[in-house]
């Protein structure tokens, strides 16, 4: 059973204005709770913001500062005269760092080129007359080139004794130590038989007809001869390894052509075709001799061997070392190859030569 009490309209009234009362007090307190929570997060947030202030203003000044200098140094060093009318037009391009150093302005422009460029020692001389446009100089008696691959090929024998092996030494060592930088070299030194500099002939006498050239890691290559002419490798030639113009290897190169004694025989055909025959194959070989083949048609022979050199672009500058029974075949080999000729007077002068005739 339940009672049921029926309220008068004042108490109804009452109780509406009360709960009305606790609705209001409710929303009041949830809006002071936000606005709490909110004061709360943004004391903890405004910190880290002002923390990121000083940095910008750091940075700003800091670019203050290197403007400043910068126009301090340009307005001490360079006197600028007044730019031309059309100058004004030209867009201008300016960088925001600093240098250690400034830049003169000249008062002259020449339009000839300087035609002394890349002739002192540290390029070698630079400028040659062969038609190759890269790589560094060399000369050898007065023949001057530009290229990336120089072989050789040097008369060691016994006919050179005397001032022509005095002047050969001086002018190779000469020569070596003035190549340019970039190039790669190597020197191929005959008499009866051939090798690559540095090697060794132990017992060598051409009388034999047979001579055994000691090469890199006592690799051993065969020589077979008649008399001081006529000698040919049994076998394979030695090969041809190119040197790079480092201070090591140019040292061994000048103690090697100091130190490596003459010998027996003249026959210039195989050391030439090893200098030719290398791969690669040089773009300019130094070829000196002092005396001729004998016993061979030197025409024939230099005609063969200036073929076998154009179908590898190789060119040959010949030297012919006070002998004149060489300066023909010599010539000829060199006009052929599109190389020079030069000969060398029993005075120790040049005398002649340039191009082959």
């Amino acid at each position: 059973m339940s009672i049921h009490v029926k309220l008068s309209p004042e108490a109804q009234s009452r109780l509406a204005a009360q709960r009305r009362n606790s609705s209001i007090g409710s929303g009041v307190i949830a809006l002071l709770v936000v606005i709490i929570l909110g004061l709360v997060m943004g004391f903890f947030l405004l910190p880290n913001i002002s923390k990121e202030v000083p940095v910008i203003v750091t940075y700003a000044s800091s670019l203050e500062e290197e403007t400043k200098v910068e126009e301090k140094k340009v307005t001490n060093k360079v006197q600028r005269k007044p730019s031309s009318p059309s100058s004004s037009m030209a867009k201008v391009i300016a960088a925001n760092t600093v240098a250690n150093v400034s830049i003169p302005v000249p008062d002259n422009v020449v339009a000839v080129e300087a035609l002394d460029f890349g002739d002192g020692n540290d390029f070698g001389t630079g400028w040659g007359d062969s038609d190759f446009g890269s790589g560094g100089g060399a000369s050898f008696f007065n023949q001057s080139v530009k290229a990336n691959r120089i072989a050789y090929v040097i008369d060691y024998s016994l006919s050179m004794k005397g001032e022509r092996e005095k002047l050969m030494r001086k002018e190779l060592s000469k020569s070596i130590s003035g190549l340019g930088g970039g190039v790669k070299y190597q020197m191929i030194f005959f008499s009866g038989p051939a090798w690559v500099a540095g090697s060794e002939l132990p017992g060598f006498k051409y009388q034999s007809g047979k001579a055994t050239v000691k090469g890199k890691g006592g690799h051993k290559y065969e020589w077979t001869g008649k008399g001081l002419h006529e000698w040919t490798p049994r076998g394979k030639w030695q090969p041809v390894d190119w040197q790079e113009v480092t201070s090591g290897n140019m040292a061994q190169s000048l103690k090697i052509i100091k130190e490596t004694p003459l010998s027996g025989g003249t026959d210039w055909e195989h050391p030439l075709l090893m200098a030719i025959n290398a791969d690669p194959p040089p773009q300019i070989v130094f070829f000196m001799t002092d005396g001729a083949v004998g016993g061979r048609d030197m025409i024939k022979l230099t005609n063969d061997l200036a073929a076998k050199a154009k179908k590898r672009n190789v060119v040959v500058n010949t030297i012919a070392m006070m002998e004149p029974k060489a300066e023909a075949p010599m010539a000829n080999l060199a006009k052929r190859t599109g190389g020079q000729f030069t000969v060398i007077g029993k005075d120790g002068k040049v005398k002649g030569g340039g191009r082959g005739k």
